[in-house]
């Protein structure tokens, strides 16, 4: 048992199922019996092609969706079922979300300090106005704007800077686990790199836990301590970032590990980006089990496509 391992978890997932009836006949199994949990204070990385069922995820722990089926517990707490009040409160100041479209996730009527502050005056934790005040401005110094930009509009911003308004207005709310849902996805590169730089260290500083959603792994590589990597709505494999980078077993994992551009040119040109076909392959999730490769390592797959998984990678 590792270190990580003997702590408490904040956020545990066990056997979660979303699924989406279209019609009478068709229904979308977006996730499918997903585990995992997420340890205070870290950083807990969810990648995957679009479509895969990582926003869904993400929706369905905040409790945007009703889970169709599934457990998950947060700060020892059951949130899976009928919520009470007590427990909605609970929900609704410790977890929050940071949203991909920094621009649609922003009342575009209304001025930042009050976009900022909405939890606040939703759930009565200001005494009075200059309370109320002080704390976004502190909040807006924290993100790396300035004050004074309270009484401006989301219009007025750039992308990265209301990214980092969506940023504020989930920190203010001092949360144990924020989810990022592709929160860097729609902003220039360089701008990305700032915006997970100030995520980096405003966790430092209040030690809040990350559900890091994306499809950029180098990004992921970056912040994650841990990583669990989806496809068509199952985890099919999950480890510490290094477990996955220096060992990838499943087919699907090593094709997007290579797709990873090389920033030495000799070594991009020589670089062969490997494909996965899940029909081709033969692979059927609900068959397989979770087997341990090592440490905190796991695979989704049958004993025999781990052997002939495991053999390839050697």
């Amino acid at each position: 048992m590792t270190a990580t391992e003997t702590r408490t978890p904040l956020l545990e997932v066990r056997g979660l199922k979303q699924y989406f009836k279209t019609s009478h006949k068709f229904t979308v199994r977006a996730v499918d019996g997903v585990d995992f949990v997420i340890y205070p204070g870290e950083t807990y990385g969810l990648v995957g092609e679009s479509g895969s069922g990582k926003s869904t995820i993400g929706r369905s722990l905040i409790r945007l969706y009703d889970p169709t089926a599934g457990k998950i517990i947060f700060d020892g707490t059951e949130i899976s079922g009928r919520l009470s009040a007590k427990q909605n409160d609970v929900l609704r100041t410790q977890m929050q979300m940071i949203f991909q479209d920094p621009m649609a996730c922003l009342n575009p009527r209304k001025k930042v300090e009050d976009i900022i502050a909405q939890g606040l005056d939703i759930h009565h934790l200001c005494k009075n106005h200059e309370e109320r005040s002080q704390k976004v401005a502190e909040i807006l110094a924290k993100v790396g704007l300035s004050p004074e930009h309270a009484s401006r509009y989301p219009h007025q911003f750039s992308g990265g800077q209301r990214q980092r308004v969506g940023i504020a207005r989930a920190l203010i709310m001092n949360p144990k686990l924020i989810i990022a849902d592709e929160c860097i996805s729609a902003l220039d590169v360089s701008i990305q790199a700032q915006v997970v730089n100030l995520m980096k260290d405003l966790q430092k500083e209040t030690g809040t836990a990350y559900l890091f959603i994306a499809h950029d792994l180098s990004m992921v590589k970056y912040i994650s301590d841990r990583i669990g990597v989806l496809h068509l709505g199952h985890l099919v494999e999950t480890g510490t970032t290094a477990e996955i980078f220096a060992n990838p077993i499943h087919p699907y994992t090593r094709s997007l590990l290579s797709a990873i551009p090389h920033p030495n040119p000799r070594t991009e040109r020589t670089r062969v980006a490997q494909t996965y076909d899940y029909k081709a392959e033969g692979v059927d999730y609900h068959l397989g089990t979770q087997h341990l490769v090592e440490g905190s390592h796991y695979v989704l797959a049958t004993d025999a496509e781990l052997a002939k998984w495991t053999a390839a990678v050697n």
